[in-house]
């Protein structure tokens, strides 16, 4: 029987209804989400995802912590001195007034950031101080979690369904780190700026607007701007530039706008160290402030001058050499991201030490070090990164620097004993990007990689080319 002929055989059925098929109705299409709900959908799916009781316990230690932080916030009469700053900043520039003359609060505090700065600041005096306290703080809250988020993000770890977890855990128990709670204090931008950076580098290299978030952070205070420079030498040279010109962007705006202050900041007050505040004092916890206590002087000079650049260069080749470790380092941009903000805390002139609010990312890397040593089978298993972890929490919780003399000339004569807790965070910065390059260094020579790259052999003209795989490692 031919195939035609079976085919004029076969019997009518439910499986020969092609056109029935076709003509019935198609099932209903998932209706699309609205542009204004996409920014809350990824969230909102992942909470859907999580383990309900995990999340659940999580929630509620996290409210826990907060109300206990709300007593001991009261308690400590907390004054949010920089948001009363910035929100003066915002009334002499909705005013037209000499933005760079004023000084307010009991200390006459002035502005310090650029114009660009203070113009953003102008919608904090539509409301009053007493809500401007609660949304700053309730924001500041917020920020911390989407820190968080970005940190996870940045690492990878710990499993998708368990972020919303972690991020709730350090919502709730990350302010009782001493650079968040200090933020909290004062009122500060710092973790705005943190979450500008950490978004930016934890989009794919290939977006055209990679490195806008960067020279914003830039354009509002200038030490984010070291990240651009981690662009660039690590090949994402578009990025950089992008960021560069961002930042260039800021400038225009605020020459436009405030042509006077804009000339007095780049000529004048940017160069002003007294008006940041003074070097030697615990609050700065730089690797110049460091070396001010040390030598108990308020001005140390060149030599301080020469360590924060070694530091620099350093902690600046140890971020690309983490980045470009890929192939054989797990975590290798989070690496050199937290290795490259470690970096610019240490060598700005004055660090206060709610700059440090970095030490969340450089926790979360720790943690998923910690966690990955953890899985692994118990012969093989060390505690390694769970010291390193528990060391570096324990440095940001301790609030150490509080606690040595420092009342007037006091901080200029500091005995040997106080020197560490007084520059506790340098000592831990510098610890950090010791671990970050020995972790490259030992990836590398576990894999059985060069520890550089070794760069191609010229060939004389008429000669075989020398095959890649033929040019030799250095030795170890």
């Amino acid at each position: 029987m031919t195939a035609a002929q079976a085919q004029r055989k076969a019997p009518e059925g439910p499986s020969r209804q092609p056109r029935e098929t076709a003509s019935a109705p198609a099932s209903p299409a998932v209706p699309a989400v609205p542009a204004w709900r996409r920014p809350l959908d990824v969230p909102l799916r992942a909470l859907r995802e999580a383990p309900r009781r995990p999340l659940a316990v999580a929630t509620g230690v996290a409210l826990f912590s907060l109300l206990v932080y709300a007593v001991v916030r009261h308690l400590v009469h907390t004054s949010m001195v920089d948001m009363v700053v910035y929100r003066a900043e915002g009334a002499a520039v909705a005013g037209g007034h000499d933005l760079y003359a004023l000084r307010v609060t009991e200390w006459k505090l002035p502005a310090t950031y650029p114009p660009f700065a203070a113009m953003l600041f102008v919608p904090t005096t539509w409301v009053g101080v007493g809500f401007l306290r609660v949304a700053v703080t309730a924001g500041n809250v917020a920020l911390l979690g989407l820190l968080a988020h970005f940190s996870f993000r940045l690492t990878g770890w710990p499993r998708r369904e368990l972020r919303p977890v972690g991020v709730v855990l350090v919502a709730g128990l990350g302010v009782w780190l001493e650079p968040v709670f200090t933020t909290l204090r004062y009122g500060q931008v710092n973790l705005a700026l943190a979450c500008l950076v950490l978004w930016d580098l934890t989009r794919p290299d290939g977006r055209r607007s990679k490195g806008v978030a960067i020279g914003i952070a830039a354009g509002l205070k200038l030490t984010p701007g070291l990240f651009a420079v981690y662009l660039l030498i690590t090949g994402r040279v578009r990025a950089a530039f992008v960021a560069g010109f961002t930042f260039l962007a800021t400038f225009a705006i605020g020459a436009l706008v405030l042509p006077d202050a804009t000339w007095g900041f780049w000529t004048k007050y940017l160069y002003d160290s007294s008006r940041v505040g003074r070097t030697e004092v615990v609050d700065n916890q730089s690797v110049r402030g460091a070396f001010a206590r040390l030598l108990h002087t308020p001005d140390p000079g060149t030599l301080a001058t020469l360590a924060a650049g070694l530091v620099a260069v350093a902690g600046l080749a140890t971020a690309a050499w983490a980045y470009r470790s890929a192939r054989w380092l797990p975590r290798a941009e989070a690496w050199g991201v937290c290795t490259a903000a470690v970096t610019a805390v240490l060598i700005s002139p004055i660090s206060w030490t709610h700059h440090w609010v970095w030490c969340v990312p450089m926790l979360v890397l720790l943690a998923a070090e910690a966690a990955h040593e953890r899985s692994r089978p118990e012969a093989v298993r060390r505690r390694r990164w769970r010291f390193v972890f528990g060391a570096t929490l324990v440095a940001f919780l301790s609030f150490m620097m509080w606690m040595v003399p420092r009342k007037g000339q006091l901080v200029l004569h500091l005995p040997a004993l106080h020197q560490l807790p007084a520059s506790i965070y340098p000592v831990v910065g510098i610890c950090f990007l010791l671990v970050s390059a020995l972790r490259v260094r030992a990836r590398r020579r576990a894999a059985g990689a060069p520890l550089v790259r070794v760069p191609r052999q010229r060939v004389p003209a008429g000669a075989d080319a020398v095959p890649d795989e033929a040019v030799p490692a250095p030795a170890r």
